[in-house]
């Protein structure tokens, strides 16, 4: 078994405060925290392709039927 050596300040810093956050070694926090990063990375989609999603996401939710607002509504949602 080895030893985790961390020498810069900042990073020793908050390995440790993470450690100390989630009650485990500061080797454990710094890999469970690689392994967090390496899984963000991993599921990174181009911007383009998220909008798409969102595009979908919301056009499924919307509801047909709607009708054309009045100057009253208009009025009312903008506070007049």
């Amino acid at each position: 078994m080895t030893t985790l050596q961390i020498r810069d300040e900042r990073a020793r810093a908050l390995a440790e405060k993470l450690a100390s956050l989630r009650d485990v070694t500061m080797t454990e926090a710094v890999i469970q925290a690689l392994e967090a990063e390496l899984k963000r990375e991993a599921e990174k989609q181009p911007l383009a392709q998220r909008l798409k999603r969102i595009a979908a996401d919301l056009a499924a939710a919307g509801k047909p039927g709607g009708h054309a607002l009045t100057k009253d509504e208009i009025d009312e949602m903008w506070g007049h």
